[in-house]
């Protein structure tokens, strides 16, 4: 029962030609907008490469590697009591928890567009720096604590 659903394969965005930015736009996607989230993406993609004097998509990459958790805690019962669990986290999932830190710190952001912010958080994470790298930390450093559960993981 390993795959119970088939999932959709997601085809890779007509400018950058990667997977990777069209799951970032279906993130930032409100409402079925994807035009909308497209402009978004290629205006802090712009952004970031009038800032960085590098490849935008090389930039994202970094950052996406930056905030992606490698353990996180799980809840999980035992007898009474609920424990939280470290369990490595795989890849799927760090990218998308990774995108979604990204993507929500810079919507917590005053001021500016969401493009302007986005391409900011980005350049921030590729650094090691920013909101996004502190919810990474906050995650692993949770883990660490909860270690002695460790032997719990199914």
């Amino acid at each position: 029962m390993a795959n119970k659903f088939k999932t959709k394969e997601l085809l890779p965005d007509a400018k950058f030609e990667s997977v990777m930015v069209a799951k970032l736009i279906n993130t930032i996607m409100k409402d079925g907008k994807k035009s909308v989230a497209r402009a978004i993406t290629y205006q802090a993609f712009a952004q970031i490469e009038k800032d960085t004097k590098q490849e935008p998509l090389v930039v994202f990459e970094k950052a996406i590697s930056e905030v992606s958790p490698r353990v996180e805690v799980r809840p999980q019962r035992v007898g009474g009591a609920t424990y939280q669990v470290p369990r490595e986290v795989k890849e799927k999932r760090a990218f998308a928890l990774a995108l979604k830190w990204i993507l929500d710190t810079a919507k917590a952001k005053k001021g500016k567009g969401l493009a302007e912010k986005l391409a900011l958080e980005i350049e921030t994470a590729a650094k090691g720096e920013g909101e996004a790298i502190k919810k990474r930390d906050n995650v692993h450093k949770m883990a660490q604590a909860n270690k002695a559960f460790a032997y719990l993981a199914r």
